[in-house]
């Protein structure tokens, strides 16, 4: 795919500067749709994380874009969820070759999902959700590829700002301050299980998650609970002699 950088200026201008739609969920949607003919990709779609820190699908381009979205859900593994945890760029060249989500691949093997990025959505420099394109067929991901569509994920950034600026009462937006304002606690706490269970970052961050829904919290009290006590809700305190 050959990106004209004098056209995406000038799209990302036109999306930027178009008068912005009270309805947050739909001005992600046509951001979207709009993905696929700006890049030439086969499916595009966006995802929010929710008040348990767990990415949530708000607006796909087409059905692959929402089986992909659906899948990663489900499987809870996949790039996308991994740009969202590592805040980095996560792209596959072809998801069923790919050894690293082997529960994602068998998902959507009767899907037309080959080639997939995941692309951080960043609210005050941390990730609140990702971009996310496919390709039906392998694809190798180019450096202009790859920084195009970084940029696309800025416009996304820009109306997420603009609806909290503004206030939104919307459930979408009440989802973004919860995951601001709890981002530190995570990051903390991620950090600390990772040294205290000698867990990589995505272990930290899924054991985190598994506690706040077996214990019907929100994630960020999971969080303060074990930064300030040492352990998770569920673990119980040795016997006191």
């Amino acid at each position: 795919m050959n990106i004209d950088p004098a056209g995406l200026e000038s799209s990302l201008r036109k999306l930027t500067s178009a008068e912005p739609d009270t309805d947050l969920v739909r001005t992600l949607a046509t951001i979207s749709r709009a993905c696929l003919a700006l890049f030439g990709v086969d499916g595009c779609g966006v995802m929010i994380v929710d008040e348990q820190n767990t990415l949530r699908e708000i607006a796909a381009s087409d059905p692959d874009g929402h089986a992909l979205e659906r899948a990663e859900l489900q499987t809870q593994q996949g790039p996308c969820t991994d740009a969202y945890i590592a805040n980095r760029l996560v792209a596959t060249t072809d998801l069923r070759t790919d050894p690293r989500w082997p529960k994602l691949a068998t998902t959507v093997y009767d899907k037309p999902i080959r080639a997939v990025m995941g692309i951080p959505i960043r609210l005050g420099g941390g990730p609140v959700g990702t971009l996310d394109v496919l390709r039906h067929q392998p694809h190798h991901w180019t450096d202009s590829e790859r920084a195009a569509l970084q940029r696309y994920g800025d416009v996304i950034e820009t109306a997420l700002a603009a609806a909290l600026a503004a206030h939104s009462s919307s459930d979408l937006a009440s989802q973004l301050q919860y995951a601001l304002d709890s981002r530190i606690l995570l990051e903390r706490s991620i950090g600390f299980l990772m040294a205290s269970h000698d867990l990589d970052p995505l272990d930290a961050f899924n054991l985190l998650r598994r506690t706040a829904r077996t214990s019907r919290c929100r994630i960020g009290a999971v969080a303060e609970e074990l930064l300030r006590t040492g352990h998770l809700p569920t673990e119980t305190d040795p016997p006191t002699p």
